[in-house]
Parts: structure tokens; C-alpha cells; sequence
């Protein structure tokens, strides 16, 4: 629990988001109980979900989107009434948690939610919690500490629930054998292929079918219009590799932050956890006490007795060791525990949030400033970085307005910051990441807009992700074009018969298959194939259910499956067995897998309890509505 606790870096990269989250602040009741005028989205309980705070939670979720698209985002993609209902969705999601939360009184400790901002790496200069840093980086965003840590509170408070809910889906272990067994069970059997090129002779089209088929899907036949580009790109990683930075400036960085350098000393120490929720705080702390004494008789016995003892699932099989850990990484009466031992020493019954601790501190890193030959890479980077930032801050206006100002060509704009014009291949209207540069939504606009395809003048500069500019102009262009009838007359009208057959050989397939069940069986069957559901390469993909549906009481039994554009699978089911046994690592991989099912189960099941609790009411048109 308390090393699992301690290492959990995904819980840390989730709550770093939380510095940009869209969600409204939960502990705030004004904003959360608003008044609205007709058009909140939801009612939750007792609470709303107002259209400010629905648009709100849209263009967020938008931003993060875009930040993890490289700029390729398209914003329709959140235009859809499935990615709007998903959204509203998650708000509701979380109002149920808190209102349930309040109503059993669960809440994040202060000592959780100072653990977890100590934890936060953006947060940290040189490996440790700054204050600094952290008011700084709030308001960038606009935020309080205050604020903030309520927000994170309230976080963290929804996690504990949810964890504690997902906890619940324990599956049994003859549930899970069964299942096993149903994974690994073996089944063979024998194929027969009813190929649609057999019946493409039997097709005769209608006349006119192709050219009523060309008529009515003239879109697929439509080429858009495409250009080639020269472009050229403004970066701060274009112009930081232009800056050298001298031995000189080095190392008066070095000697002007050497507070920077201070590596912090670092304690390594095992534990034994005797938790107090399971035993109640007297007996966890007798039963610690008791480990205690036979540890003072047998010192040697710290890591037999922690495996045998400890419950902390992430050490107790290390003989309780926690590894190498500085200040703020423990909750802190298990820090100055440790931090007041010598190496080799053994605490007192220690008592934190967790339980009881017995700590012993069996490594010590003392305190060093690192050498600058050692952080001489990072110093350099940190200069180049700096001096590229405002490089890139003076030199982006100018960009800007020479390449607007010498409209007809890239030259000028590439001689003056030392830049490469680039050529691409064919492009459309239509943003895709493989173009790099050129395939930004707001660029491709202004590339195809009418002034620069008609004079094919240099676009503005474009800023195409932080710190990256891009202007760009047309050298060739070929307009949108519909590709003639007689061009594609041909691949129509294979692909219409290949339909048709398709169409013939699926009934003449599930005929076949009727004859089969009634014990007429003539077909010359392929070899008898063993497939398991955890192996079935064997087989196509869609046959798969099919043939594991099949009752196999009174063997052997038949199933049949279409195969589009290929015809369709007859499958004769001649034997099953019992799968082979599984490895404990495979085992356990399955037991996994087949508890998170149970745990994803659970949770839904909790949330919809929740939902016919507290009543949840969506309007429709609110929902559908556009931001105004």
C-alpha cells in the first residue's frame, strides 16, 4: 500500500493535467448550485451542469486534443452528438462521485494531497518540491494555490471512491478457472470455402448499372484539387542550432546557480507496515510492537519478517525495501523517522496515515554538489534554450512582416534567418500528419484560399505548434476534377458483379449449411484445424464467435459464416478438448485481465446505480446546442 502509494507516477501525470482540467470546481457550491435560465445541459441530484460550464469542458478537452495532435487536431471531431453525450457523460459522472462522496463523508486528507503536489515533477527544480515553481506555474493558468489544492482535493477525493468501488470487483477462483478453461478449450475444425468467383459467370448486370452506380456516388469519383508548396520554417530548434555557447558562459552559469546543483541527501530504507484499517489501531499497533521485540533478539530476520508481516504489497517481497528516496517522498512521520537513524539502525513503532511502521535504514546518500563537468550538457542546453527563446521572440515579427511584404517569394525570408526553402509533394485541402509542417488545418486554409491559389503569393506566417512559424506559397496547382465515366467504367462494373456473387454465394452457403444439419454431408472438407478463443489464427476473424457458439452436445455440428468479399466459410465441428495447461505467468495474466473486466463491471454498475439515485435529467436541446 505505502510503496504502491509512493510509485504510482501514472496517478502523478494525471494530476499534473489537472493544472489545465476543464471540469468545473466541485468544491466551489455557488458555481455548482447556479441558477440557470432553462438551458442547463443536466441536473444531477441536487446539482446542474449549466451550458457555460458544458462549452467550457468542450474547448478544453479541444486543447488537449490539439496538444497531443501535434496541431493535426481537427475541432469536428468533438463536433458529433456521440462526442458531445460523451463529454456531458464524464461531467455527470463526476457530480454523482461527489455528491456520494459527501454523503459518506469520504475526503483527501491534507497529508494526501501535499504528498501528491510534492510528487508532481513540473513542479520540481532539480528533483525537488520548489514553492517558487509551483505559484509560478499555477498562475500562468490562472490559478490560486488555494484554488488549486481545493480542486486537487476534490480530485483526489472522486479517485479514493472510485478506488475503493473498483476494489469491490473480486472475481472468485472457480469463476476464474471456469473462464480460463473457456479461454484454452480446444476445438477443431474442418473448412469448406464457398468462393464468390464461382458465380461471377451467373451475374449479368443490368444495362446502365454502371453508369447509374457512377450518377449517384459521383463523389467517390471526384478528385480534389491539389497543390505542391515551397515552404520555409521558423523555429526555436532552428535557431537554437545556430547558437554556440562558449566554455566562459558555462561555467559563469555554473558558479551563478550553484544552488541548482545541491543533490539532496537520499536515505534507503525497509519497512514493515502493520495496517491499521483491517486490525483497528490497537491491535496493528500490539502486533508491531510484538514484531519489534523479536527483531531486537534476531536482527538479522528484518526481511523474513517484513515478507511474512508487511502489508505493503510493493515491498513486503523485497524483505521490505523501498529503495533509495529523498525529503517530501514519504508522508512525513515515516521521513523523520528515517532521516534521524543511522545506517544499520532500527526505529520505534513508527504511526502514519497507513498504520505502523518499523524502519530500517540501511543506506545513506550524503548530500553533494554535482561537478560541473557532469551537468555541463545540461547547462549548455539550458543556455542555448534561453537564448533561442528570445532569439524566436525577435525574430518571429520580423519573419512575419517580411514575408508578407515580399509577397512573391520565400528567398528573402530564408536568406535573413539563415532557413532552407523546402518543396513538397501533393497536397490537398485535407490536414494529414505525414505532410509535417504543411499539414496544419489553419495553414492549408490559407494555402488554398483563393488570393494565393489565383497569384500564388506567400501565405502569413502560420504558427503551426509552440515556437514554430510556417509560410508558404503555391508552385503548382491542379484543380478539383471528376474522373471521366469510361475511365472507371470498368473497375465499376467488376466491382458490381463481385457484389452480386458475393450475394449468390452467401445463399448457396447458408443452404449448404441447412443441408448439413440435416445430416446431409457431401462436401469435401479441408483438414481439421485446432483453434482455442486465445489462439484462433487459423480461422478468419469473423468465424471466430460463430464457431465457440457452436452446441457441441452431439458432435460433429456445423456452423457457416459470410465473408465479404471473399464468399462464405462452412465449419465442421469434429472434436473438443480441454486446453493446455497455462504457466503461473500466463495464469496470472489471464486472472488480470479477467479482473479488470470484473473491476470495469463493477464500476459501471455502481455509476448507474448512482445515476437512478440521484436522478439524472439531460436536456436534450441544450445538449445539441452550439456555443453562442
Amino acid at each position: 500500500m505505502f510503496d504502491a502509494v509512493r510509485n504510482n507516477k501514472k496517478v502523478v501525470q494525471v494530476f499534473l493535467g489537472l493544472i489545465t482540467l476543464p471540469f468545473a470546481f466541485f468544491g466551489v457550491e455557488s458555481y455548482m448550485r447556479s441558477n440557470g435560465a432553462g438551458d442547463d445541459v443536466a441536473k444531477v441530484g441536487e446539482y446542474k451542469v449549466t451550458q457555460q460550464q458544458f462549452q467550457q469542458a468542450i474547448r478544453e478537452q479541444q486543447d488537449r486534443l490539439r496538444a497531443q495532435m501535434a496541431g493535426q487536431f481537427d475541432p469536428k471531431l468533438l463536433d458529433t452528438p456521440e462526442a458531445r453525450k460523451s463529454i456531458l457523460n464524464d461531467l455527470i459522472t463526476q457530480r454523482l462521485l461527489m455528491q456520494e462522496a459527501s454523503k459518506q463523508r469520504v475526503f483527501a486528507s491534507d497529508d494526501v494531497v501535499r504528498r501528491t503536489i510534492n510528487g508532481i515533477e513540473a513542479f520540481k527544480v532539480d528533483g525537488k518540491f520548489s514553492q517558487e515553481r509551483y505559484t509560478q506555474m499555477l498562475a500562468a493558468q490562472g490559478m490560486s494555490p488555494e484554488g488549486f489544492e481545493a480542486q486537487l482535493r476534490q480530485d483526489l477525493t472522486l479517485q479514493q471512491l472510485a478506488t475503493a468501488v473498483a476494489q469491490s470487483g473480486i472475481v472468485a477462483r472457480t469463476v476464474s478457472d471456469k473462464v480460463i478453461g473457456l479461454q484454452t478449450e480446444k476445438r477443431e475444425v474442418q473448412e469448406y470455402r464457398v468462393l464468390l468467383d464461382a458465380y461471377l459467370d451467373k451475374v449479368k448486370l443490368a444495362d446502365g448499372a454502371a453508369q447509374k452506380f457512377y450518377d449517384e456516388n459521383g463523389k467517390q469519383f471526384a478528385t480534389p484539387e491539389q497543390a505542391k508548396a515551397e515552404y520555409v520554417v521558423l523555429s526555436m530548434d532552428a535557431l537554437s542550432a545556430q547558437l554556440s555557447v562558449s566554455d566562459a558562459e558555462i561555467k559563469a552559469w555554473y558558479d551563478g546557480h550553484k544552488d541548482k546543483f545541491q543533490q539532496p541527501e537520499e536515505r534507503r530504507a525497509s519497512h514493515i507496515l502493520i495496517a491499521s484499517d483491517k486490525l483497528g489501531k490497537d491491535k496493528a499497533k500490539a502486533k508491531a510492537e510484538e514484531i519489534l521485540q523479536d527483531l531486537r533478539k534476531t536482527p538479522s530476520a528484518f526481511a523474513d519478517l517484513a515478507k511474512k508481516h508487511s502489508s505493503d504489497p510493493g515491498s513486503a517481497g523485497k524483505g521490505g525495501d523501498l529503495g533509495f528516496f529523498g525529503r517530501g517522498a514519504m508522508v512525513k512521520p515515516f521521513e523523520d523517522a528515517a532521516f534521524s537513524l543511522k545506517e544499520g539502525e532500527v526505529s520505534g513503532v513508527v504511526e502514519s496515515d497507513f498504520g505502523f511502521h518499523i524502519i530500517k535504514v540501511t543506506g545513506i546518500h550524503a548530500a553533494k554538489e554535482k561537478p560541473l563537468s557532469e551537468v555541463r550538457a545540461q547547462i549548455e542546453a539550458e543556455v542555448k534554450a534561453g537564448s533561442a527563446a528570445r532569439k524566436f521572440a525577435e525574430a518571429a515579427e520580423a519573419f512575419t512582416n517580411l514575408v508578407y511584404e515580399q509577397s512573391d517569394s520565400l528567398k528573402p525570408a530564408a536568406e535573413k534567418f539563415k532557413l532552407t526553402v523546402k518543396q513538397s509533394d501533393w497536397l490537398s485541402r485535407q490536414a494529414n500528419p505525414a505532410a509535417g509542417p504543411l499539414g496544419n488545418e489553419k495553414l492549408l486554409a490559407t494555402l488554398f484560399a483563393e488570393d494565393s491559389v489565383k497569384s500564388k503569393r506567400n501565405t502569413e506566417a502560420v504558427e503551426v505548434a509552440p515556437n514554430t512559424l510556417v509560410a508558404a506559397r503555391i508552385v503548382e496547382y491542379k484543380p478539383a476534377a471528376q474522373v471521366p465515366f469510361e475511365q472507371v467504367k470498368a473497375s465499376i462494373e467488376s466491382m458490381l458483379k463481385r457484389k452480386e456473387a458475393q450475394v449468390l454465394a452467401s445463399k448457396d452457403g447458408e443452404a449448404r449449411l441447412e443441408a448439413l444439419k440435416k445430416g446431409e454431408d457431401k462436401l469435401a472438407w479441408g483438414a481439421a484445424k485446432p483453434i482455442s478463443r486465445m489462439d484462433a489464427r487459423m480461422v478468419p476473424p469473423p468465424a471466430v464467435s460463430p464457431i465457440f457458439r457452436i452446441d457441441a452436445a452431439k458432435l460433429p455440428a456445423y456452423t457457416g459464416v459470410e465473408l465479404p468479399g471473399t464468399g462464405y466459410a462452412l465449419f465442421k465441428l469434429v472434436k473438443v478438448s480441454a486446453g493446455e495447461q497455462l504457466d503461473d505467468a500466463r495464469r496470472q495474466g489471464l486472472q488480470r485481465q479477467i479482473g479488470q473486466i470484473a473491476t470495469q463491471e463493477e464500476v459501471e454498475a455502481y455509476i448507474a446505480a448512482l445515476r437512478a439515485r440521484y436522478k439524472v435529467e439531460i436536456n436534450q436541446a441544450a445538449l445539441e446546442s452550439k456555443e453562442r
